[in-house]
């Protein structure tokens, strides 16, 4: 059991191209140096089953997908009376088999927390897609007590994200038997990339969580100037072999820089309308 890194989608930057040698689609070579990849497009548009077959096909035994839940749940229905949404998805995914690994349910900025429809929700995605399930929630509501309470209960992990939308958000909750990163960039969201003071700060969060018995993942989505794949080897290469901690100034410093980053609005239509827009740039080619 080890962390599983890598990126939102598997497109291969020109300037990454050695690290993944040989012949084969881009996801036989990303899978070959990467445990696992989260799919992005499938939040935008269905995906006939033949495809999910066909990349489950593709990669190791080894090799795990968590895949993001379609918008049409999540920011259209809104988490209400999404039986008839979750069917079809579920029999798309079904095709990965045991390589499905995780469900990322992000939810839209304003989406307030009603412990109501989100038990409803989770038992009812549990149900019908038996795996492990993340939650990457953006309304303040979601960060009390009575929220995570209801996570851990359900046994949904909360995801760490940077940007955050607060310092709260900067750490995995919920249930803590899974533990799930998710970087968009900082300072500049979908292009910044992280430097060694934060990657070391990462790698020491993975390998504490690896140590206590978990497989934490940790998923690169600053993908728009296509950083996310030196910023994921570079990660593994530290988590794996080892890495010189950074000197406690740096890592406050550089904490300090990701929590100013991340006091974003917490429920604008700016921010939901920048993640809708540059996701399907740049995850909807992922098929």
């Amino acid at each position: 059991m080890g962390a599983i890194i890598g990126t939102a989608g598997w497109a291969i930057a020109r300037q990454s191209a050695p690290a993944f040698p040989g012949d084969g689609t881009a996801l036989e070579r990303y899978a070959r140096v990467f445990g696992g990849v989260e799919v992005n497009s499938s939040f935008h548009r269905p995906h006939r089953a033949s495809t999910w077959a066909k990349w489950a096909a593709s990669v190791p035994e080894h090799f795990r997908f968590a895949v993001k839940i379609p918008k049409t749940i999540t920011h259209a229905a809104r988490l209400v009376d999404v039986d008839q949404l979750i069917a079809p998805f579920a029999a798309e995914v079904g095709q990965l088999g045991g390589k499905l690994a995780l469900l990322l349910v992000q939810l839209p900025p304003k989406l307030v927390f009603e412990g109501a429809v989100a038990e409803r929700f989770f038992e009812t995605l549990r149900g019908a897609i038996d795996t492990g399930i993340v939650c990457e929630p953006r309304h303040a509501s979601w960060f009390e007590n009575d929220a995570d309470s209801l996570l851990d209960r359900l046994r949904v992990g909360r995801v760490a994200a940077d940007p955050a939308v607060a310092d709260v958000a900067t750490v995995p909750g919920g249930w803590r038997g899974l533990e799930y990163w998710r970087l968009h960039g900082s300072p500049v969201m979908y292009r910044s990339s992280y430097g060694d003071p934060a990657l070391d700060t990462y790698a020491t969060h993975l390998r504490t969580a690896v140590a206590s018995g978990l497989e934490p993942w940790c998923m690169f989505d600053n993908t728009t100037a296509m950083a996310a794949t030196d910023n994921a080897l570079s990660l593994m290469g530290k988590v794996e072999q080892g890495f010189t901690p950074p000197r406690a100034d740096q890592v406050a410093e550089e904490t300090g820089k990701m929590v100013d980053a991340a006091r974003i609005e917490l429920a604008t239509p700016a921010m939901s309308t920048q993640c809708s827009t540059t996701e399907l740039r740049v995850h909807g080619g992922a098929s």
